[in-house]
């Protein structure tokens, strides 16, 4: 069952980068509103500094990362979320257990604000997700495999 909420999801494309086309780098940078419960979704060839440069956010450091990278098997998406290290808010448990709660509806966010994409390319709904959990834990820092985009499309 979907958590998405469409309507709650901003998405704003950057740097001329198109609604359809695969172009590389294809960056995704996702924030939201603990206020409103609003998303915030930017899509460029680089990650959204201004929507990562406040006070808030960078303490917070709850956003989550994501790019396309192509591999020899085709293309994968990776996703990276920050657990620990620097001046973040909240012990590395607890920051981790969020991202493991709220990874499904960052990733449903990803796909269906991206929708053009893979209507364009419907091969990516397929193509395998790694998330990336950064921490100055060892017991944190690691790759997961998250399945596929098309597990994420509302329907």
């Amino acid at each position: 069952m979907s958590r998405l909420k469409p309507h709650k999801l901003h998405v704003q494309f950057l740097n001329g980068i198109g609604k359809s086309g695969l172009q590389l780098p294809r960056r995704y940078t996702l924030t939201h509103s603990d206020l409103t419960g609003d998303l915030f979704l930017s899509i460029g060839l680089d990650y959204d500094r201004q929507a990562t440069s406040g006070w808030y956010i960078r303490l917070m450091r709850d956003e989550v990362l994501a790019e396309w990278v192509k591999t020899e098997s085709g293309h994968a998406l990776h996703v990276y979320c920050h657990v620990s290290g620097g001046l973040t808010f909240g012990p590395a448990i607890m920051r981790y257990s969020i991202f493991q709660h709220e990874l499904p509806l960052a990733l449903e966010a990803l796909r269906y604000g991206d929708a053009g994409l893979y209507d364009t390319h419907p091969e990516l709904d397929q193509a395998p997700i790694w998330v990336h959990f950064r921490s100055t834990r060892r017991r944190y820092q690691h790759d997961e495999r998250w399945g596929t985009p098309g597990e994420y499309r509302i329907r």
